[in-house]
């Protein structure tokens, strides 16, 4: 497997940060491929001898994600796990259910690591995680000790500076939007009469105070309001709503069905297999809105979702990025066909995006790699150091102002620079075939990839060798080009990503010039990667055509 470059760059600033402070923490949003840059950290200190590490996560199911992936990454890496089920030490890689882990009789056959990694970091300063951390560098005080999160901020207020003392690196969500791995959000903040109540109400230790909030939202003539405007600007779009508490989400609920809008409601309180059955009721489209407090703002996500409508403010910008962010997850055709996702629509009622400011104008679209050493300030609060574009420190939750030009938010603009750019950033060659940019083909030793323009949509298709033609994305330009450079780096490896690299320098073969139409034989500046990817494309034109025009079709009739 290859990372994307600028997956590589993250890798490349944790591991230089943890040799210089022997800890780190760094931030990347959900879609920035959170598990195979912490997977890319751990390989290059296992390149060590005889090196150990440990990677904890909090739940059973990230632990064996964080494993399958890890194996992807380091296929020449031992591992062992140990939970509830298995407890080994084996592998040079150990990954553990921080729960069990933090038992004193596990905690007794912890081995000297010289490497601990906390997946979701924001649960290092827990009572539990912190035993850990004082167990492995009680037996190792040289220990490294690295944390990777998408919401270093906690609500408890509880900062993680007494765990780490810098933030290596920081993926913010403008730049996953640029390079097409997040769709753009469209932000409408709509006033139904109720910002001026909402800005009298009082903050607790970890929010608002919900209770107060929802006196002013639970209101028969404010929830008529948000369901006209939301039929007005979404009514068609899969939608997540958050509500401030238990009886504001199940009114909300109660009145879209009312509405004739299919919906399912998610609560804390409600019962496993309740709460499961909603969800797969939203996750099969039977309901178009699904209404919770405070359960869906992390870990879930379902692509299709391209509405977010905000009942409530939140005092963190960190909560605010996280409830929008469950409606900015590209769609992946084989696992939804037919869904076409271009951006997501977000309903603010709740006045966040004004306490915060919009999150579209905290994404920077100039399309500027980040290259080299990371650019760092010095938190004022905590003294912690983080990254210079950082607006909230991760580790302590000081907000910093923009008090002069040169660090105000930066407005949407300039997607033409950044599809450009992400051309360049590909470890592969992306070649126009025809020379009018509406087909495009990378190929490695064993994949291709191409995104192709039809009826006033891209598509992107991918191959292999020994497996059939593959839709693997559907909408805007950046969104299938970046579908198709994951495909190839799925597929693909640093050592093949090099090979066909020196074939731009050499001149076509042959044996390949036999397999293409008599014209390009007269071409005498035909490469060997530029005629690899045209026979690609030749041999699979027929394959390409019917995913093409099939999902075309399939677009047309959900538009219809």
């Amino acid at each position: 497997m290859l990372l994307r470059p600028r997956q590589k760059l993250f890798v490349e600033r944790s591991v230089a940060a943890l040799r210089s402070h022997g800890n780190t923490i760094g931030v990347a949003p959900t879609g920035a491929g959170k598990t195979i840059m912490l997977s890319g950290v751990v390989g290059e200190i296992l390149k060590e001898r005889d090196a150990k590490a440990c990677v904890l996560a909090h739940r059973d199911e990230l632990t064996a994600q964080n494993r399958a992936k890890f194996a992807r990454v380091n296929p020449g890496l031992s591992t062992s796990v140990v939970d509830a089920g298995e407890k080994s030490w084996q592998g040079r890689a150990t990954f553990a259910m921080a729960p069990t882990l933090a038992r004193e009789s596990n905690l007794d056959q912890l081995p000297a690591l010289d490497l601990l990694v906390i997946d979701e970091a924001h649960h290092a300063a827990a009572d539990s995680y912190r035993r850990i951390i004082d167990r492995v560098q009680t037996r190792n005080p040289k220990a490294l000790i690295y944390g990777v999160t998408a919401t270093p901020n906690r609500g408890d207020r509880k900062g993680l500076r007494p765990v780490f003392s810098n933030v290596a690196d920081q993926i913010r969500i403008g730049e996953l939007i640029a390079s097409g791995h997040l769709v753009p959000p469209r932000t409408f903040v709509i006033d139904v009469g109720v910002q001026s109540d909402l800005g009298r109400v009082r903050k607790t230790a970890d929010d608002f105070d919900m209770a107060e909030v929802a006196k002013v939202m639970n209101r028969t003539p404010v929830t008529e309001a948000v369901i006209r405007h939301w039929r007005e600007k979404a009514g068609d779009r899969q939608t997540v709503v958050f509500c401030a508490d238990v009886a504001h989400a199940t009114a909300v609920a109660n009145a879209f069905r009312e509405a004739d809008v299919p919906t399912v409601l998610v609560t804390g309180e409600m019962a496993e297999a309740s709460r499961k059955a909603a969800l797969a009721d939203f996750a099969e489209a039977r309901a178009r809105v699904i209404v919770n407090v405070a359960v869906l703002t992390e870990g879930w996500d379902h692509p299709p979702t391209s509405c977010v409508v905000l009942l409530r403010p939140s005092s963190w910008r960190s909560t605010m990025v996280q409830m929008v962010g469950r409606g900015l997850r590209t769609v992946n055709p084989q696992e939804h066909p037919g869904v076409v996702k271009t951006d997501c629509v977000v309903l603010d009622f709740g006045t966040s995006t004004l306490l915060h400011g919009s999150l579209e104008q905290d994404v920077d679209l100039d399309g500027r790699e980040p290259t080299g050493e990371a650019p760092s300030k010095t938190c004022p609060s905590c003294e912690a150091i983080i990254p210079l574009s950082s607006r909230e420190c991760p580790l302590c939750g000081h907000a910093f102002t923009c008090d002069d030009a040169s660090d105000a938010p930066q407005p949407l603009g300039d997607f033409v620079m950044s599809e450009i750019d992400l051309l360049k950033r590909s470890s592969f060659k992306w070649c126009d075939l025809f020379g009018d940019d509406a087909a495009l083909v990378a190929t490695g030793f064993s994949a291709w990839a191409g995104v192709f323009f039809l009826n006033g949509r891209w598509y992107a298709v991918g191959g292999r060798q020994g497996q059939p033609t593959t839709l693997v994305g559907t909408g805007e330009r950046m969104v299938c080009l970046a579908s198709a450079d994951d495909w190839l780096n799925e597929h693909e490896s640093d050592e093949t990503a090099h090979k066909t690299r020196r074939w731009l320098s050499q001149p076509a073969t042959t044996k390949q010039l036999a397999l293409l139409p008599t014209e390009y034989a007269q071409d005498f500046g035909l490469t060997r990667y530029q005629a690899s990817a045209l026979i690609a494309f030749q041999f699979n034109k027929a394959a390409i055509r019917r995913l093409v025009f099939g999902a075309d079709r399939d677009a047309l009739a959900r538009a219809a």
